[in-house]
């Protein structure tokens, strides 16, 4: 009576969506051996940028860390236009392609490939790809049989997304409140966001970082300094230096931070959220120092988890090089010096070094996220 084996109860589990991407995938592959790559890429509209997000192939990452305009993928951007499917089963049809993701996907020997285009209530999500390193494997037989799985994939990876947006907004309302307080500006989470996103990426091989986790520092650092919201306008809005008492006070917003995004992850029950510790961390130890000098725990080094040492890197470069009531804007140029001078004292030498070396991608940023004045 209970002979029958459910390949997909992984998915009614307590585990994160990569191990539930890869016990989909080998539900596929016991169907399908072929089937030797499932990938997810994620659309970012107000960049119109596509990025690598998550994929099943164990080590086989042809496209990990990479993003490229959808304008420049003439091939996939043929596929959101007319909303459909797209099949080709023999990849020799793009060898010459001359766009690098062909390039990478054709060098790790793919024959074949599927790929569909994922919708949330209409708005564009990103692509699911089904990759083979046989070529004519994709009959339409086999395609009835991927839909299934692809629109569970699809649906698991909305999903995910639809809690973070959730998530996220209530954190936002909760900040929004704090920056009709705070001088910072919307403009200035926009940026910082990116730039923590470009030093995660600069940081990916070093740390053994994945597409998920950079993904999530970039989605969670706007969030950093929520708990502002718990500080008195006689603090937050005075326009001369503090003095001790009042920043004894100050300094209290990252612990502040902490417990109320613990507060909505439970009230709203967002545990199961991947990587939901890269949120909180970023949210309590972002003013942490490499020295020790930092605060609310005064851990050094490599006691301060990754994600708060990237985006306190972002955080003091963008509030250099912007405008402010109490200050000019400074140069990036002079910004990068204080930068090298607070490398390895203040701020992680490798976070530095990584915003530095990638700095037409820094002043693209700019270009784009200029100063809004209203937030």
């Amino acid at each position: 009576m209970y002979h029958h084996r459910d390949l997909l109860d992984d998915l009614n589990k307590p585990l994160s969506l990569k191990d539930k991407m890869v016990s989909a995938h080998r539900s596929v592959q016991s169907k399908f051996p072929f089937v030797s790559r499932i990938a997810i890429a994620l659309y970012d509209s107000g960049t119109n940028i596509l990025k690598t997000y998550m994929d099943s192939s164990g080590g086989d990452k042809p496209l990990a860390h990479y993003q490229a305009s959808l304008d420049n993928a003439p091939s996939l951007k043929e596929i959101l236009a007319k909303g459909l499917p797209r099949v080709v089963n023999n990849l020799v049809t793009f060898e010459h392609g001359t766009h690098e993701h062909t390039q990478r996907i054709g060098r790790s020997g793919y024959a074949a490939s599927y790929t569909m285009p994922i919708f949330h209530s209409g708005e564009f999500v990103g692509f699911l790809f089904f990759n083979s390193h046989q070529a004519d494997v994709f009959t339409e037989n086999v395609l009835s049989v991927l839909d299934v799985y692809g629109h569970l994939i699809a649906l698991m990876i909305v999903n995910e997304l639809a809690s973070l947006k959730v998530m996220n907004a209530a954190l936002k309302t909760t900040s929004g409140i704090t920056h009709f307080r705070d001088p910072e500006t919307g403009s200035h989470l926009d940026r910082m966001s990116r730039y923590s996103r470009i030093i995660a990426e600069a940081l990916a091989g070093r740390y053994d970082l994945d597409d998920a986790y950079i993904e999530h520092v970039f989605m969670f650092s706007p969030l950093h300094d929520i708990g502002k919201i718990a500080i008195p306008d006689s603090i937050l809005l005075k326009p001369g230096p503090l003095n001790e008492e009042e920043r004894s006070v100050m300094n209290t917003h990252a612990r502040k931070s902490r417990e109320m995004i613990d507060d909505i992850v439970m009230n709203f029950g967002f545990n199961s959220i991947n990587h939901i510790d890269v949120l909180r961390n970023i949210a309590e130890f972002h003013h942490e120092a490499v020295n020790g000098s930092g605060y609310p725990a005064g851990k050094q080094h490599d006691e301060i988890p990754l994600e708060a040492r990237i985006v306190a890197v972002a955080d003091v470069f963008d509030a250099l090089t912007s405008h402010r009531p109490y200050k000019e804007a400074w140069s990036n140029e002079k910004a990068f010096a204080l930068l090298k001078q607070l490398a390895g004292e203040k701020l992680d030498a490798d976070c530095v070094n990584a915003l530095i070396e990638n700095r037409s991608k820094v002043e693209a940023i700019q270009k784009q996220f200029k100063e809004n004045i209203y937030g």
